[in-house]
């Protein structure tokens, strides 16, 4: 078993306990970290929810650090790291493009792919292999492997200002 299934199965658990999905592991060097979010439906809006509050990043935080200890999946030093995955987040893994389906996101394809270098545009289709992006300038789709990319990121779109006053009911006044 690799160090991040090993430190999956020692983490998903403590996820569960606390409320949180685990959006992802990434084990670089001597960096271990680990992304969790509320659930889409924990909050009941489309899209990313609105993420998650610092006690229980504190509190999960410190039940993985000892969990990790006990079970000592990565030999010698590193730093741990329990945060969100935040509003703009990295797909890396088949899992993470089949979330963003009809998600906005920013592709830079690797120098061998043929055509631009950077799309723009809704994710339409995942499966183990590759996705497709259609592309929110030229509508065109691409097929991609995901060893086709460099680098994929959600984008979030903000919405309009609110308007000065907003949410104020003026009455008027009775003669």
């Amino acid at each position: 078993m690799s160090v991040v299934e090993t430190v999956r199965s020692v983490v998903q658990p403590l996820c569960d306990d606390a409320g949180v999905d685990l959006f992802d592991i990434e084990h670089n060097g001597g960096v271990l970290r680990i992304s969790v979010e509320r659930g889409d439906d924990a909050d009941g809006l489309d899209g990313p929810s609105n993420g998650v509050d610092m006690e229980t990043l504190r509190l999960l935080t410190r039940a993985v650090s000892r969990a990790l200890d006990e079970a000592d999946p990565i030999g010698g030093r590193y730093t741990l790291e329990v945060s969100s995955p935040g509003l703009e987040r990295t797909l890396r893994t088949p899992a993470h493009f089949r979330w963003a389906r009809g998600k906005l996101v920013k592709v830079k394809t690797r120098p061998h792919v043929e055509g631009e270098r950077r799309i723009q545009g809704l994710v339409t289709a995942a499966d183990d292999d590759r996705f497709e992006i259609t592309d929110e300038t030229s509508g065109e789709v691409h097929r991609l492997g995901y060893d086709d990319v460099d680098k994929v990121r959600t984008v979030f779109e903000w919405g309009p200002t609110p308007k000065s006053g907003s949410g104020k009911t003026r009455r008027k006044a009775s003669s």
